[in-house]
């Protein structure tokens, strides 16, 4: 398995606490503050998955379902969910937690993808990804489904060539 690399070696955990400077003024995290750690903590798990320089490419559906409070830990989880040529799908979720209340709530989760790069800033292979949990495998195959919707809404690919959205929507039937 020289060109392949499990899910889980991807894995990435960065801890934050809310500070004064992190919020806005009702002293809830500020979103942009979010999305910054977000995409550090899946950087990293992309670097990991490649042992390369990576670029974000994009950042999808980053609902702020819950606010994250002033004092609040914040544990930001990523792994590299599939692979495609040079890019990589990667998965975050972030929890909140209040200590003193001993309370601790999912928040927000995303995908991210990253471009694998060499020095010259050129896109370079990357290793496919092996899913082995449940969670993994279900990740792995759905990330195709989300890379064509990605392309389509980027108009870098034409509605009638994502087979896999066709499918979903059943276009193929008459």
């Amino acid at each position: 398995m020289p060109n392949q690399k499990f899910a889980k070696n991807s894995v990435t955990i960065m801890t934050e606490m809310v500070l004064p400077n992190d919020t806005n003024t009702l002293n809830n995290l500020m979103g942009g503050r979010l999305m910054h750690w977000m995409d550090i903590v899946a950087a990293i798990a992309a670097q990991k998955h490649c042992n390369r320089i990576v670029v974000t490419a994009s950042a999808d559906s980053i609902s702020f379902k819950q606010p994250i409070n002033l004092g609040n830990v914040v544990t930001l989880r990523s792994q590299v969910t599939r692979a495609f040529n040079s890019s990589m799908e990667v998965f975050i979720e972030v929890t909140a937690e209040d200590i003193p209340a001993n309370k601790k709530i999912m928040t927000h989760r995303a995908f991210f993808t990253f471009v694998a790069v060499d020095q010259n800033g050129k896109p370079i292979e990357v290793p496919e990804v092996v899913p082995e949990t449940a969670e993994e495998i279900e990740l792995f195959e759905g990330a195709l489904r989300r890379r064509q919707l990605r392309l389509v809404l980027a108009q870098r690919m034409k509605p009638e060539d994502a087979v896999e959205l066709r499918a979903i929507f059943n276009l193929d039937k008459k």
